[in-house]
């Protein structure tokens, strides 16, 4: 028997992703129109068309059906909504494309109080994989759909908050300086990896559900569950290292600007 790789097209997922498109879409537009020195390019609309494109690949692909059989697929999935789609969207924004929302945006983080600190993204990162991985919750989730659904919002809630710190165009009173950006990822790379280790070298299946699914592709359980692991470790080590070189670069080019800005001041 074949495992079950349809498509969903979930009817809740397609009007979100339509509607991020078409907020998008019309930002966008008025960016572009707007005659700014530094116009927001098609490039950014790309990969924030991809991100789009990786929710819809962790809620409606094959990845989706495949995610109640295979424990590796489940974790594709929360990789997706945790990072990938997360990063790629808010790598399509720009300081021009928020503008009419900057203000807004920091009201709401003032009045956040602690919810808008970089520690509690930390701990809501790593908190909601911990928690979602508990073999009870987890089997839970996978027997109940509502309940599969608020964890999949959990996911994509805290990789947005948790990314947002790091990648984010506007400044907030929050923002991360100096060696905040390596130690808030650190953190996070060791909470997470020491449960990415219990699974991948773990000599049981900690979870029952799928013990009692179909074992496709010759794996059992136990298998599916350690791959599942060292998945997780392997993405959080390249994704992490890539973001890590990106935040360096970018920190680079903000001291040269910050240092032309001062020569400027000097001259004048």
């Amino acid at each position: 028997m074949s495992p079950n790789a349809s498509w969903s097209f979930e009817p809740g997922v397609l009007l979100v992703v339509f509607a991020l498109g078409l907020l998008y879409g019309r930002a966008w537009s008025r960016a572009r129109a707007s005659g700014e020195p530094h116009r927001i390019g098609y490039g950014r609309a790309v990969v924030f068309g991809l991100g789009l494109v990786a929710i819809l690949a962790a809620l409606v692909s094959p990845i989706d059906s495949l995610s109640d059989d295979l424990m590796l697929m489940h974790m594709v999935q929360h990789i997706l909504l945790l990072d990938i789609a997360p990063i790629l969207l808010i790598l399509g924004l720009t300081k021009v494309l928020l503008r009419p929302a900057t203000r807004r945006l920091h009201l709401v983080e003032q009045k956040a109080g602690y919810l808008a600190h970089p520690a509690f993204a930390v701990f809501a990162y790593a908190g909601f994989m911990w928690l979602w991985h508990i073999p009870a919750m987890y089997d839970a989730a996978l027997r109940n759909s509502g309940l599969h659904a608020l964890e999949h919002i959990c996911f994509a809630l805290a990789g947005g908050l948790y990314w947002w710190h790091i990648l984010s165009p506007i400044r907030g009173r929050m923002r991360l300086g100096g060696m905040g950006p390596v130690m808030y990822m650190v953190s996070t790379k060791l909470l997470v990896g020491i449960l990415g280790l219990v699974l991948a070298f773990s000599p049981h299946a900690l979870y029952a559900f799928y013990e009692h699914r179909p074992h496709y592709w010759g794996l059992t359980a136990g298998e599916d569950q350690n791959m599942a692991g060292l998945l997780m470790a392997l993405e959080q080590s390249i994704v992490m290292g890539i973001a890590l070189v990106y935040l360096f670069v970018r920190m680079l080019g903000e001291s040269e600007r910050e240092a032309q800005r001062r020569e400027r001041y000097e001259v004048a």
